[in-house]
């Protein structure tokens, strides 16, 4: 007998699907290339990895992150204009509002990180890379204030990198437990 995860699942526009996980890839990449930088500074990141392969991490996190703050808001207007589909099966009020919430607060928190590196990059005099492009500053040259923002910019990272990893245990609660479909909604299977 076939199931809700098979039959008549209502799923998200293929362009929205598609950047809901190049974003995931793209998260996932920002946090691994910008913690060891974040962990070992500037001097301790050139001495790990030798001044060139250092300044490629540096211009591939900052290209990274400029590059999820316009996929987010691309996110935000695709939303806007295909809406959401209605689950196949309804879920509990409980499992709603914690959606909710952490979809809100992932939305939120990827785009102010992006920010944050942006805001803590330019007060600190370094060049805000995108590929090959030098994008201006938003801030003005202040060391102490790029502490404190990248500083923030970390919190923020580990505080998504927390949530992402409450949206795939929910994910594959609803995929594995659930098999209720709602993990369909977001697949870019057929």
């Amino acid at each position: 007998m076939p199931t809700q995860e098979t039959v008549n699942v209502p799923r998200y526009h293929l362009s929205q699907r598609l950047v809901h996980w190049l974003m995931a890839v793209l998260v996932l990449l920002a946090i691994a290339i910008g913690t060891p930088l974040g962990v070992l500074g500037f001097e301790g990141a050139e001495a790990a990895f030798g001044s060139g392969p250092t300044d490629l991490l540096y211009i591939s996190h900052k290209t990274i992150g400029v590059l999820l703050l316009g996929f987010i808001t691309l996110r935000v207007m695709l939303r806007l204009v295909f809406g959401k589909p209605p689950y196949a099966v309804p879920l509990p009020a409980l499992q709603r509002r914690l959606s909710r919430l952490v979809h809100a607060l992932l939305y939120a928190l990827l785009i102010v990180m992006p920010m944050l590196g942006w805001s803590a990059t330019a007060s600190g005099g370094f060049p805000i890379n995108f590929f090959h492009w030098e994008l201006p500053p938003i801030l003005s040259r202040n060391p102490d204030l790029s502490e404190q923002l990248f500083f923030w910019h970390a919190v923020t990272a580990w505080s998504i990198l927390g949530l992402v990893a409450l949206h795939v245990a929910g994910a594959v609660y609803h995929w594995r437990i659930r098999r209720d479909g709602v993990m369909r909604r977001m697949s870019l299977l057929p």
